[in-house]
């Protein structure tokens, strides 16, 4: 019965992100095909920003709340109310670190200020989306996905309402501020109408969380340093529309995320009760996701560098040419990091997590120490270097410097060889 509830809310999150994917890749090309590489830039420019602040916003919580409410049934109503509570309250004051750091930054750019503070007034309501691990918990992610996916569509009418009226920078920079209002308003009345508890603030709860998640919070604030350092330090270091070529070369070398995050989050369970058979069970089945996803991987990784100019081209058109050798060479970026993701079932199996904060510590500083370096040198090629050779070094590199994690490249060198490949695709078609 556990496991048919499984599937079927893995099923509702896989197809609904299948759709949204599709849909934000149609919208994302000719958004960026009007507001140009300079504009685009700038609006994921305001992005790479907020995201950064949103772990702060979040205090960790987001990583203990189905925990908290599978522990403690009876206070869901307190669990849900303060973490909503903090949410608020943080959302408040990143809006003000934001609006301080872009003062600073870019103190002479108006628009950039601007735009900024009105992309980060979607905090204010990304705090409520805390609410949806309740409906992870209770395996009901097909209303909270549905939910983001119907709020997705809305939004991408409003953003081609903008298009044809031809609206200003302005307008797109405020339209997730309509999304994540729908998804708030929509996900408080289900929960309510599927019987969940009043929601109220509780200090006790709130200090018994915290002390658990605020452990995440650094973890969580590297790895946002992995993803948005580069867009940042670009816009920074160089302008607006360096980051737009960045964004959209990165943008295609993610679009089928997706796909991977879906074949480990399906695998992860089975490989993790197998442990229950012994560890040459676990390690075969963990050997055959690493070597799904590797050989995956790399199979897009030589399509896209094929073809990057013919993708670049009908996503984002000629004025989007520089992007082309980005693409070439961030897209290797993802064998590393899909790894990464698969990776992270051993390091919770084998319970290495507190290796986890050296790991993105060390990864978060060489990566700003090598886009300082690159950048100013080679542009947003240096900035794809950096990209690169960082998933490199925190994947594979700092699983061999830490002892106790080098277990696993045993596992990573018999899942690239071709003929754990071959077994892997026989045990797949096998009826």
């Amino acid at each position: 019965m556990l496991k048919n509830k499984v599937v079927k809310n893995a099923s509702w999150i896989i197809g609904c992100n299948i759709l949204q994917a599709i849909c934000s890749l149609v919208i994302t090309m000719f958004t960026a095909r009007y507001l140009g590489p300079s504009g685009y830039g700038l609006i994921s420019y305001a992005a790479s920003i907020v995201a950064f602040v949103i772990p702060v916003m979040q205090v960790g919580l987001n990583n203990v709340l189905v925990q908290e409410t599978v522990q403690h049934p009876e206070e869901e109503g307190k669990i849900y109310g303060s973490a909503l509570s903090v949410g608020l309250v943080g959302s408040v004051a990143c809006i003000i670190g934001v609006f301080s750091f872009v003062s600073i930054a870019n103190a002479e750019e108006r628009e950039t200020i601007i735009v900024c503070v009105l992309y980060s007034l979607v905090l204010i309501f990304q705090a409520f989306d805390l609410i949806q691990y309740w409906y992870q918990a209770k395996y009901l992610s097909k209303y909270s996905s549905i939910v983001s996916l119907l709020a997705y569509l809305i939004v991408s009418g409003y953003k081609i309402f903008l298009l044809i009226s031809q609206k200003s920078i302005y307008w797109f920079a405020i339209s997730n501020v309509l999304d994540y209002f729908i998804i708030a308003i929509a996900l408080l009345i289900i929960y309510k109408r599927k019987g969940g508890q009043r929601l109220q603030f509780s200090w006790r709860v709130t200090k018994r969380m915290i002390s658990v998640s605020r452990y995440y919070l650094i973890s969580n604030l590297m790895i946002t340093v992995f993803a948005q350092t580069d867009k940042i330090m670009l816009t920074i270091m160089m302008n607006e529309e360096a980051t737009g070529y960045y964004s959209a070369a990165i943008t295609c070398a993610g679009m089928t995320s997706f796909v991977f995050t879906a074949i480990i989050d399906s695998a992860r369970p089975a490989i993790l009760e197998s442990l229950n058979d012994g560890e040459e069970s676990f390690e075969r089945n963990l050997s055959r996701l690493y070597c799904i996803v590797i050989w995956l991987a790399l199979l897009q990784s030589v399509g896209m560098t094929i073809f990057a100019s013919l993708i670049i081209s009908l996503i984002y058109g000629a004025a989007y040419k520089a992007a082309i050798p980005v693409l070439q060479i961030i897209v290797w970026y993802t064998t590393f990091s899909y790894y990464g993701g698969a990776k992270d079932v051993w390091v919770l199996a084998k319970e290495k997590q507190k290796y986890l904060v050296y790991i993105n510590l060390f990864g978060a500083i060489a990566n700003v120490v090598l886009n300082a370096l690159l950048i100013p040198a080679i542009g947003i090629i240096g900035a794809a270097m950096a990209s690169l050779i960082t998933q490199i070094f925190s994947n594979v590199v700092m699983m061999i410097i830490i002892k106790p994690l080098r277990r696993n490249n045993r596992i990573l060198l018999n899942a690239i060889n071709p003929k754990t490949l071959v077994e892997t695709i026989k045990n797949l078609t096998k009826k």
